[in-house]
């Protein structure tokens, strides 16, 4: 399984989400694969020991060089991790928006399952719509939309939902998509405000596990560790497990080969 993790606003917990979901289906006995798609390259920074040259990063395998099997870093205890660059940036001005880039992903994505087939792999993208995010949208099977509490990001999400509806035309296929709550806060009346109206518009695309605010979530990253490494018995590591356990049981991510 793809999992894709976008939103077109920034700081509404992608990146976390993407590095706490990969380090629970680790603790699950299912270790992904890690993509960062981000030209900010905040995942790949998490990991801390990335090769810091464009030709061993994403990049690459947008300039044809390299294929995404030769990419692949270690991240122990999580799985695996193909690093951004920031030459990423230039994807766009570089190689267009034909078909064919646009599929990149996806056909790079269709290779590699021949080797691993099992892996699921959670892709995380940058907070703007050009052809890295529609590369990850074009590949994936299921896309997270991760909403904090808040308008601004509830506006993102809407627009997130009409270029899906513009784009599933062209993909011939309904985009899977789950819309995710994070950074809520009990305490706050606007949590509860804006968790109604998601489900009034979305329904059963809104997800029933919510990441509240949270200091051990917060902190994690700076510490280059997943939720789980710095405090698993925090309420984001609770949090996080629920996650998964709910994407499972919904079919989004299937639960490891016995």
């Amino acid at each position: 399984m793809r999992i894709a993790i976008f939103n077109q606003k920034g700081g509404v917990g992608k990146t976390t989400t993407a590095l706490n979901l990969g380090a629970a289906l680790s603790r699950a006995d299912n270790p992904p694969l890690l993509i960062d798609l981000d030209p900010q390259g905040h995942l790949s920074s998490i990991h801390g020991n990335i090769p810091l040259e464009a030709k061993h990063s994403l990049f690459a395998f947008f300039q044809e060089t390299t294929t995404l099997d030769t990419l692949e870093i270690d991240w122990p205890p999580i799985g695996q991790l193909i690093p951004a660059h920031q030459q990423l940036i230039k994807v766009d001005s570089i190689f267009g928006k034909g078909p064919a880039v646009l599929n990149k992903l996806r056909v790079g994505l269709d290779t590699l399952a021949q080797q691993h087939p099992n892996r699921p792999v959670l892709i995380d993208c940058c907070p703007y719509i050009g052809v890295l995010a529609l590369n990850a949208i074009f590949a994936c099977d299921c896309l997270i939309v991760p909403i904090s509490t808040d308008y601004l990001s509830l506006q993102a999400a809407e627009q997130i939902t009409r270029t899906l509806q513009v784009l599933e035309p062209v993909l011939k296929r309904r985009v899977q998509r789950r819309y995710l709550l994070t950074r809520f806060d009990r305490r706050r009346r606007m949590s509860d405000d804006i968790r109604h109206k998601l489900h009034e518009r979305y329904g059963d695309d809104v997800l029933e596990t919510v990441i509240s605010e949270n200091v051990t979530v917060a902190e994690s990253p700076s510490l280059n560790c997943d939720v789980f490494r710095h405090n698993p018995s925090s309420p984001g590591a609770h949090d996080y497990k629920k996650l998964l356990k709910e994407l499972v049981d919904r079919g989004d991510i299937r639960p490891p080969p016995p």
